[in-house]
């Protein structure tokens, strides 16, 4: 979700007076040893200063994302060529909250935010605020990788083998596996010896466990309803898993930190922040070079190889559209000179979920103020372990009855309890009307007068049927685009959430669920007064909360599709070349022929370490193959 991101709230509070939670005795410690480890962590900064850049580069990055850090790191390995990456944002370093795992959900609507909202819905997002929906994107060193939720999920075999076959030659799942295990450095012992695991690549992966609820609970309800626990990255993604998080040493593994950082140093490597990218330079067919903002001067840099475009799902169009490449007619309506006719823009994919709450007895399940409980602050600081080390997204599921094809449904459980001090945080975090406020808190208030907490599952639909778009303002490279996902426009995308929710209620009928106090009929107590008319449980109640509480996960795909040459949708060739002007590519989750079955941030990532070898023309993978194509 890129939860990248992006779905959830456990530890929004960090972000006021840096741990505003805590009471007594504790703040002063606490503050003690934070200062002492932000200034062993963040106090070097050489590498952020200004550099002086040259007039041109053998190849140029635009958006040091999940995709661009990669390609910087892989394009500059050949020492014989010069890039440069142009970066929005700043560093990741300037916001300590980004480095600890539980204290993701502060990182929306911060600095560190492009801070997008949708367009208002017409069909979904009805309780939230002008019924649009935030949309978080990263506007710093790492991009979204920097801000999301760290679940690693690398989709479907089928997802790969379908692009394949409707025309992206070299994307089948026997094609892509390989960079998938190349990029992992796995630190989860019962899969060291997968061979559908990396151990030397950049990215670190650890078990997301953080309660026993993960293997007790979970497991063992999926397992009654009869999925077996499985490795969702392995040989199938049907069944539980217990999460894998982009974490190493208890810090978050964003590709900035990742891939970027270990090899600032190199002297054919230019990274410059703040560089707001305005246009391509493009003449006669072909891409020369680009124009950029920093420090409110404008600056021209010549690329003498590839202007490479990685700013993400919606910037990655945003800035192709300023340039002159999109729909013909979206582009003189704003007297905007066409380059190239392109179907830029289209076919938006996202995942959106819906959230179902269940009691628990067992005082298992994090809570703010067990998160701040200065035992735990002090085993993070000092050991990098403990729950402040983990999401609390720590255990997801694919639902499908037919393993030939994607799974249909994902699940995500969240172990977190939210209390009526939450209720401002949960509200914005999701742009929900603040006339829910009141309602909200005494929902929360009720749990803890009864002596209940909760756990959440996130039932997710992963192939919406539903297209939007992404639009310009105006010519203005600083007005957002105009965003419109379209939520459930299409029927069967409701029919398909509403199945995924009666499988969820399945598990509160289960032994183990019932065991911890849990029961079917907790969902039903969410504060939902829109739906209130509706017979509880009935679908027309479900289809009511659904088109109201409409929360997207943060996973935009599509807009810059890849397809064959004779395919009117696409974008981008299987080589992710511009289609109709050289030296041009895209390299982000833009290109994904349609959304994948998960999370997609590691599927991003490895389309940059697929790409960085197209660029390059080598093979960096061919000894993998010989493993990979047996499985």
């Amino acid at each position: 979700m890129d939860l990248d991101k992006k779905a959830l709230t456990p530890a929004k509070s960090f972000k006021k007076c840096d741990m505003g939670i805590l009471k007594g005795s504790a703040i002063a410690l606490i503050i003690a040893v934070l200062i002492i480890y932000f200034k062993k962590n963040f106090s070097n900064s050489s590498q952020d200063g200004i550099i002086s850049l040259n007039s041109s580069y053998d190849y140029i990055i635009i958006g040091a994302g999940s995709a661009g850090c990669v390609l910087a790191n892989r394009l500059s390995e050949d020492p014989d060529v010069s890039v440069l990456i142009l970066e929005a944002g700043g560093s990741e370093q300037e916001n300590p909250n980004i480095t600890i795992p539980v204290a993701s959900p502060t990182l929306p609507l911060s600095k560190q935010d492009w801070q997008f909202k949708s367009v208002p819905q017409k069909k979904a997002c009805l309780a939230l605020h002008d019924q649009r929906s935030s949309w978080p994107r990263g506007r710093v060193l790492g991009g979204t990788s920097s801000l999301n939720y760290l679940q690693y999920v690398r989709g479907s075999r089928h997802d790969y083998n379908g692009w394949s076959a409707e025309g992206c030659t070299g994307w089948s799942y026997k094609d892509v596996l390989p960079y998938f295990i190349k990029s992992e450095n796995i630190k989860i012992p019962e899969l060291h010896n997968s061979d559908y695991h990396g151990r030397e690549g950049y990215l670190s992966v650890s078990d997301g466990t953080a309660t026993p609820l993960n293997k007790e609970v979970y497991a063992r309800a999926m397992e009654e309803l009869g999925y077996s626990t499985v490795d969702c990255n392995g040989k199938s993604q049907i069944g539980y898993c217990s999460s894998q998080e982009t974490v190493q040493n208890g810090e978050r593994s964003s590709t900035a930190k990742a891939y970027l950082r270990p090899v600032m140093g190199r002297n054919n490597l230019h990274v410059s922040m703040n560089s707001h990218v305005t246009k391509i330079i493009i003449k006669e067919k072909k891409a020369l070079g680009v124009w950029f903002v920093r420090d409110n001067i404008k600056h021209e840099i010549m690329a003498n190889k590839e202007v490479i475009v990685s700013a993400g799902a919606v910037n990655s169009p945003q800035i192709l559209m300023l340039s002159g490449i999109g729909p013909k007619e979206h582009l003189e309506s704003l007297e905007i000179p066409v380059v190239a006719d392109l179907p830029v823009g289209k076919n938006l994919q996202d995942h959106i979920m819906t959230l179902l709450e269940f009691h628990d007895n067992t005082t298992r399940v994090a809570t703010q103020p067990k998160l701040a409980s200065p035992m735990n602050i002090l085993k993070y600081l000092l050991f990098g372990t403990g729950a402040l080390s983990k999401t609390h997204a720590e255990g997801t599921a694919f639902l499908g009855s037919d393993r030939s094809i994607s799974p249909e449904i994902q699940l995500h459980f969240l172990t977190y309890s939210y209390h009526p001090e939450d209720t401002d945080v949960f509200l914005e975090f999701y742009n929900i009307d603040k006339k829910m406020k009141e309602g909200k808190k005494k929902e929360y208030q009720r749990k803890i007068d009864r002596n209940i907490e909760t756990f959440s599952i996130l039932s997710i639909l992963l192939h919406p049927k539903s297209r939007g778009t992404i639009n310009l303002k105006s010519a203005d490279p600083f007005d957002p685009p105009i965003i419109d996902p379209n939520y459930l426009d299409h029927q069967d995308d409701i029919k398909t959430l509403i199945n995924g929710i009666r499988e969820v209620l399945k598990l509160g009928d289960t032994v183990t669920f019932k065991k911890i106090g849990a029961s079917s009929q907790d969902p039903l107590e969410l504060y939902a007064p829109q739906c209130e008319s509706h017979t509880p449980n009935s679908d027309d109640y479900w289809i009511c909360r659904i088109r109201h509480y409409t929360y997207t996960l943060y996973h935009p795909t599509s807009t810059c599709r890849m397809g064959s040459k004779d395919d009117p949708t696409a974008v981008v060739d299987p080589e992710l070349r511009l289609r109709g002007i050289d030296n041009l590519r895209v390299v982000d989750a833009s290109v994904m022929r349609n959304a994948i079955s998960g999370n997609t941030n590691a599927p991003t990532i490895m389309i940059a370490e697929k790409a960085a070898d197209m660029i390059r023309n080598i093979n960096s993978v061919t000894s993998m193959r010989e493993k990979t194509d047996k499985l």
